[in-house]
């Protein structure tokens, strides 16, 4: 079964990795993929074609459609002959629903899957373009699209309010490898090691890039209330843009008063280590979230987690971790410091559930069973 996934670009993102992960996993003697990205590709391109799967791009700049695009798109589907068409968020999705006649007039009649990772249009916070895009879609839900997965409950309820074709929306989570992401006692001492800290003294990690939606100010002061009730703690930021050179970030550490009990990573490679060193994962957010990725590897290293309750964040970690309201910097302190006050025995018992929890419900087999039995029950009903 031919399958054409067409996605606005491949950046370092959720959409992007998850992409990444479905390739990785799906059974290429059933399923033959070709990847389209909108924008010139970016570092998950080469890592898509290091799996031995085609990669082409319309070489857009961002913003909407232009038709010399849409010409390349519909050659580019009608060589290739899809069975389905899965697009990956609102801009590919909009254009996949709009060269669909085009490309069905070519080839056959392929079936289109859209794919939507946002779960809040937030005008004081989203851009006006996308917001645009989004409700033209809701009104090109009801001709294009065969389904209509959204990554999260939240999104399928956002996207249900704002007018998308009911029957044909649901939910796919994100999966995660749980080979990949897993308790590592070595990794975690070695990494303790390199940032001086000993094994017995609690490490409160937030994973992210630097943005606002993250909601780093809320973090920083919540650390601060926290390190005032336990000055052994001990706070870790990780992330592009979470490093000594970002000086907005280390004006608001020396505002925080953190001084050196927050060690600033940057970006690494090696997230499994950072989340098998921490105590305590923090999602912080603010708006906008989906599913987290970040929430889900770091409960597969056995990391319970605190969460704001932003998309499905509550639902992810379930009874495991504490979810509390966003932007709340007290209430988020007080979780933090119920759960370590707990002490390690209960911490590693919260974190075997995490990881339990992950392998159930979210194992990236499963979610690729997932999408591989969707696939193959739409292309029995074309035919």
């Amino acid at each position: 079964m031919k399958i054409a996934h067409v996605i606005t670009g491949l950046e370092l993102g959720g959409a992007e990795m998850m992409l990444f992960k479905l390739l990785s996993t799906m059974d290429r003697t059933v399923f033959e993929p070709l990847v389209i990205s909108l924008i010139p590709p970016g570092p998950m391109g080469p890592r898509i074609g290091e799996l031995g799967v085609r990669v082409e791009t319309l070489d857009l700049r961002r913003g909407f459609p232009t038709a010399g695009a849409v010409v390349r798109l519909v050659r580019l589907l009608r060589a290739f002959r899809p069975d389905l068409i899965q697009t990956w968020m609102y801009h590919a999705d909009l254009l996949g629903g709009l060269v669909l006649p085009l490309v069905r007039a070519g080839s056959g009649r392929p079936r289109l899957v859209w794919n939507i990772r946002q779960s809040d249009l937030d005008p004081r916070q989203t851009r006006r373009a996308t917001r645009i895009v989004a409700r033209l879609n809701a009104g090109l839900s009801r001709l294009a699209p065969d389904r209509i997965l959204c990554c999260s409950e939240r999104a399928r309820q956002v996207h249900l309010a704002l007018g998308y074709r009911r029957g044909i929306l649901s939910v796919i989570p994100n999966g995660f490898e749980l080979e990949r992401f897993r308790p590592d006692a070595q990794a975690r001492a070695a990494l303790r090691g390199a940032l001086g800290i000993p094994d017995a003294t609690p490490l409160v990690g937030l994973v992210a890039r630097f943005d606002p939606q993250k909601d780093l100010p809320t973090f920083l002061r919540a650390a601060a209330l926290v390190r005032a009730a336990r000055p052994e703690c001990r706070f870790l930021l990780c992330g592009p843009g979470m490093g000594a050179a970002n000086p907005q970030l280390t004006g608001w550490v020396a505002d925080a008063r953190l001084g050196d009990a927050i060690s600033l990573l940057g970006p690494r490679a090696d997230t499994p280590r950072v989340f098998a060193a921490l105590d305590l994962l923090v999602s912080a957010s603010a708006y906008g979230e989906g599913f987290p990725n970040v929430i889900g590897e770091a409960m597969a290293c056995a990391a319970p987690c605190v969460v704001t309750d932003v998309g499905d964040s509550a639902l992810i970690v379930g009874a495991t971790g504490r979810t509390v309201p966003p932007r709340d910097p007290p209430t988020l302190a007080a979780a933090i410091g119920c759960l370590l006050a707990e002490g390690p025995d209960r911490l590693a018992d919260r974190g075997r559930a995490a990881r339990a929890r992950i392998a159930a419900h979210y194992a990236l087999p499963l979610i690729a069973t997932r999408y591989g039995d969707l696939y193959l029950s739409l292309n029995r009903g074309s035919r």
